[in-house]
C-alpha cells in the first residue's frame, strides 16, 4: 500500500523532472507505477523516491514518461483542424516562402506518430513543386512510442478517419498493416524531448510555418505550459499558424498570437507587425551598388543557404567556380528536390578533383531517397577516404537504426560521436540537415541510448 506521503512527493517529484501536473486524481495508476518502478530496481517505495530526487538518472525519467504518458491517436484526427490545415494554413505559408521554397511543420507531444506523418501528408501532397522541401519534426518524451513513430508502420485502426484516396496514395500494405510511404516518412525526424527542460535548438526564433500542439498544456504545471507557450510563439514564423487541442485556451488576446475562429474551431495566428511607412523621397538618395567581388560566392551563398533561402543561393553558383562552391550547389539541388542534378554535381565534382569524401557522402544524400544499399556504400567510401568525417559515420548509423540493425547502428554512432566534436563547421552546415552540434551530438546520444549504449 503506498503511503499518501510517498505519493505526494512521487507527484512533486514528477513536477520537477518532467514538469507534469496530476490529473489521475485518485491517484491509483501513479501509485501502480510507483510501485513498479521500485520494483524494478529492487528498492522500496521510499529508496526509489530518495534516488528520484538527486540529479541525473535521465534513463529513468525517460521510464517514467513511457509509463506515465497517453497515447491514444489516430491519422488525422480532429478532421476540422486538419481541413483548415489544408484549405488556409499550408497555402497561406507556400505563399510566404515563395522564396525559401522550404515548409517546416512539428508536432509537439506527437506520440506514435501518427500526427506527425499526418502533417508531412498534407504538406507534401499541397507542395507546388518537388523542388520545395518539407520538414516535419515529431517531438515526445515517450521513447517507446518514438520508436512505434520511426517504424512508420500502423494498424487499420489508427488509419480509421483517414479517407480511402489518402490511404491509397500515401500508405503501402505490410501485412494486415500500413507503411506510410517513403517519399513521406523521409521527411519526418522525431526527438525525444522532456518538456521541462530546454532546448534553444528545437525552438529557434521563426523557424515552423505550422506548430500542432494538443491538449498538452492541461497536464504541465504553469511553469512548464507558460514556457512552453512563449517557446511556440517565439518559435512560429511571421504569419505561421498555432493548432492546440480542444481543451487548451490562451484566452482572447494571447500575446504575439491572433485568435481566429472557423465554425466551432480555434486557432492561432502568429502576429504580423505592422508595415513601417516609407520615408520621404527625400530621405532615400539613391545609391549604385557596386558588384560583388567575384570571389565571394561561396560565403554569401552559404550564409544564404543557413536561412533556407536555396533559389537565391543557387542563383550565385550558376557558374562555381572552385570545389567549394561545385559542392555547395549539389548540396543545394539536393536540398531543393532536384536530385539528378546533385547527383550530376557530385560526380563532375570528383572529375575535377579526384576522389572527394564529401562528393560520396552527397551521393549518398541523393541515394537515401531511392536506394538505401548505394546510399550505405557512398557513405562508407566517404567515410574511408576521410576517417575524421563524422557525417556518413552518423548517416550509416542511422540507416542501420532503421533497418532494426542496432549492433551495425553502435558501431558507426560511437564514432561518429566521437568525430562530431572536431567535426568542421561546414560540413555540419551543408550535412546537418538544418541542425547543429550540440543537436547532432544529442542525437546520436539518444540513438545509442536507443541500442541499449549508456553513455
Amino acid at each position: 500500500m503506498i503511503r499518501g506521503t510517498d505519493l505526494a512527493r512521487f507527484w512533486e517529484l514528477l513536477q520537477r523532472r518532467l514538469g507534469w501536473t496530476p490529473t489521475d486524481q485518485d491517484g491509483g495508476q501513479t501509485s501502480a507505477v510507483l510501485a513498479e518502478r521500485a520494483a524494478a530496481h529492487d528498492m522500496t517505495e521510499r529508496e526509489y523516491l530518495n534516488r528520484l530526487a538527486q540529479p541525473g538518472w535521465d534513463g529513468e525519467t525517460a521510464e517514467l514518461a513511457d509509463a506515465l504518458s497517453i497515447t491514444e491517436t489516430y491519422f488525422f484526427r480532429h478532421g476540422d483542424q486538419f481541413r483548415i490545415l489544408r484549405e488556409e494554413a499550408i497555402p497561406a505559408r507556400i505563399r510566404e516562402r515563395e522564396g525559401q521554397r522550404v515548409l517546416r511543420l512539428i508536432s509537439v507531444a506527437c506520440s506514435s506518430g501518427e500526427e506527425a506523418y499526418s502533417l508531412a501528408i498534407e504538406a507534401y501532397r499541397a507542395r507546388p513543386g518537388s523542388d520545395w522541401i518539407v520538414s516535419v519534426t515529431g517531438v515526445d518524451a515517450n521513447r517507446r512510442m518514438l520508436e512505434k513513430a520511426r517504424g512508420a508502420v500502423y494498424s487499420a485502426w489508427s488509419l480509421r478517419e483517414t479517407p480511402d484516396d489518402v490511404r491509397r496514395r500515401w500508405f503501402r500494405e505490410s501485412g494486415p498493416e500500413f507503411r506510410v510511404v517513403p517519399e513521406v516518412a523521409s521527411t519526418v525526424q522525431f526527438v525525444e524531448h522532456n518538456l521541462a527542460d530546454e532546448a534553444p535548438n528545437l525552438w529557434q526564433p521563426g523557424r515552423y510555418d505550422v506548430i500542432f500542439c494538443r491538449n498538452l498544456l492541461m497536464y504541465l504545471t504553469p511553469a512548464v505550459a507558460g514556457r512552453l507557450i512563449e517557446n511556440l510563439t517565439s518559435s512560429l514564423a511571421q504569419g505561421g499558424y498555432l493548432f492546440l487541442g480542444h481543451t487548451d485556451s490562451l484566452g482572447s488576446s494571447p500575446e504575439g498570437l491572433e485568435v481566429c475562429h472557423d465554425g466551432g474551431t480555434v486557432y492561432y495566428r502568429r502576429s504580423t507587425p505592422a508595415p513601417r511607412p516609407a520615408p520621404p523621397p527625400q530621405a532615400r538618395p539613391q545609391v549604385e551598388k557596386a558588384p560583388a567581388p567575384k570571389g565571394d560566392s561561396y560565403p554569401r551563398a552559404l550564409d544564404l543557404f543557413r536561412d533556407d533561402r536555396f533559389a537565391d543561393a543557387l542563383d550565385l553558383l550558376t557558374e562555381p567556380e572552385g570545389i567549394r562552391e561545385l559542392l555547395l550547389r549539389g548540396v543545394l539541388l539536393a536540398q531543393s528536390g532536384r536530385v539528378g542534378e546533385a547527383r550530376d554535381a557530385a560526380h563532375r565534382l570528383m572529375d575535377v578533383g579526384g576522389p572527394h569524401p564529401d562528393a560520396h557522402h552527397l551521393l549518398g544524400v541523393c541515394h537515401e531517397l531511392d536506394c538505401a544499399d548505394q546510399a550505405v556504400a557512398q557513405y562508407r567510401l566517404a567515410a574511408y577516404l576521410d576517417p575524421a568525417f563524422a557525417m556518413p559515420r552518423l548517416r550509416l548509423g542511422l540507416l542501420s537504426r532503421r533497418r532494426g540493425d542496432d549492433r551495425g547502428a553502435v558501431a558507426h554512432l560511437q564514432p561518429a560521436l566521437e568525430l562530431l566534436v572536431r567535426e568542421e563547421e561546414d560540413r555540419i552546415v551543408l550535412f546537418g540537415g538544418g541542425f547543429g552540434r550540440l543537436a547532432l551530438t544529442t542525437l546520436c546520444r539518444t540513438e545509442l541510448e536507443a541500442c541499449g549504449v549508456r553513455r
